[in-house]
């Protein structure tokens, strides 16, 4: 049992359900100043109140595993990472703030401004998310000891910043879905439109993006070759033993991944829209795995020397850590799900204002 595989599957299953659950509730603050009137802006905001925080518990758990499994890789990423990171953070620090103080005033300029506050800090977050993906596929300037060298603005470049303006769509894609789901009558039907549009850009943006990543690194399709691929870094024998599942998998997602995004607008036409949204959950799943595989073994590249690569093997912990830490997983993955179950099942619905609403 390769323990670092199961690693780095379990991070990025955590990263994965981050990114679908928080992507939606970023995506309601990307579009919540589409919606006009205080009325319609309480039932953005209160369509996610009960989950937006536990939904980030999976950005918690997930930074917490890539600690503990790959405590290389987490060091070169939050350093690399500092500042971003931090703008980050504050991002987050207002849109929870903007949900929780909006509506304790009855001003109209004090819940203005935290509608530009919370909307500023969705569309921020989801920015930053997208640059930092960016940068892992095209690589970051690491010496040989694996420590970032260059500076902050060398983070955002053309390819990057285009990355984190996808990002942006897709998270906005997947809002409008989740809020058809929770609202109805004339809001609904308004945010219908704006699934449609944003559905568009999506496409837009994702065919010119796709073409220029693999422009820009064509070893990103190396894992979808069936046969034996000169990887740039270092060599894993285990790796190439299995290179041929691996393809297997790699194409099975790419068919998953056409299949969801052709099916959010059907479903969205024939008003199945939580038909819609798990074909959108899918489609940013599959996003998230062929990204996983496209880079696989590595976990942060290199753009100096791909021998300075940080992979699930040189990055990692010692294997009893991760070995303990698998069975202590396998008890503590279930209660994260089973809470995120729960409070999905007890919110159902469309959402209604009381007098508990934000």
């Amino acid at each position: 049992m390769d323990f670092n595989v199961i690693w780095y599957v379990i991070v990025g299953v955590l990263l994965m359900g981050y990114a679908i659950l928080d992507g939606f509730d970023l995506g309601v603050g990307i579009l919540y100043l589409f919606s006009k009137g205080d009325h319609d802006r309480r039932i953005l905001l209160n369509s996610i109140g009960p989950v937006w925080d536990g939904n980030e518990v999976w950005l918690i758990t997930a930074g917490g595993a890539l600690f503990a499994a790959f405590p290389e890789v987490y060091a070169t990423a939050f350093s690399g990472f500092y500042l971003p990171f931090m703008l980050l953070l504050i991002a987050l620090i207002f849109r929870a703030v903007s949900i929780e103080f909006r509506s304790k005033e009855e001003s109209k300029r004090w819940r203005k401004n935290w509608d530009i506050a919370f909307s500023a800090g969705s569309v921020v977050a989801a920015l930053l998310f997208g640059i930092a993906i960016g940068n892992i596929i095209i690589g970051m300037a690491l010496d040989q000891e694996k420590i970032y060298v260059g500076s902050f603005l060398d983070l955002i470049t053309p390819y990057t910043f285009l990355t984190g303006i996808f990002n942006v769509v897709m998270f906005a894609m997947h809002g409008a879905i989740y809020l058809t789901i929770k609202t109805e009558g004339k809001l609904q039907l308004q945010i219908k439109k704006l699934a449609y549009k944003a559905f568009g850009l999506f496409v837009i943006l994702f065919i010119p993006l796709t073409a220029l990543t693999l422009f820009e690194k064509p070893e990103m399709i190396a894992n979808f070759s069936f046969g034996n691929v000169e990887l740039p870094g270092t060599k894993h024998e285990l790796i190439e033993e299995h290179q041929f599942a691996i393809s297997i998998i790699a194409w099975t997602v790419v068919l998953l991944n056409i299949l969801s995004i052709m099916n959010i607008p059907r479903m969205l036409s024939k008003d199945k829209y939580i038909s819609a949204f798990l074909s959108s959950a899918c489609t940013m799943g599959a996003l998230i795995m062929l990204f996983a595989l496209g880079i696989f073994p590595n976990m942060i590249i290199s753009s100096i020397d791909p021998l300075n690569n940080l992979d699930i093997y040189n990055g990692s912990s010692s294997q009893y850590t991760l070995r303990t830490m698998f069975f202590v997983a396998i008890w503590g993955m279930p209660f994260v799900i089973a809470y995120t179950t729960l409070i999905y099942w007890t919110y159902r619905g469309k959402t209604k204002l009381n007098e508990s609403s934000y």
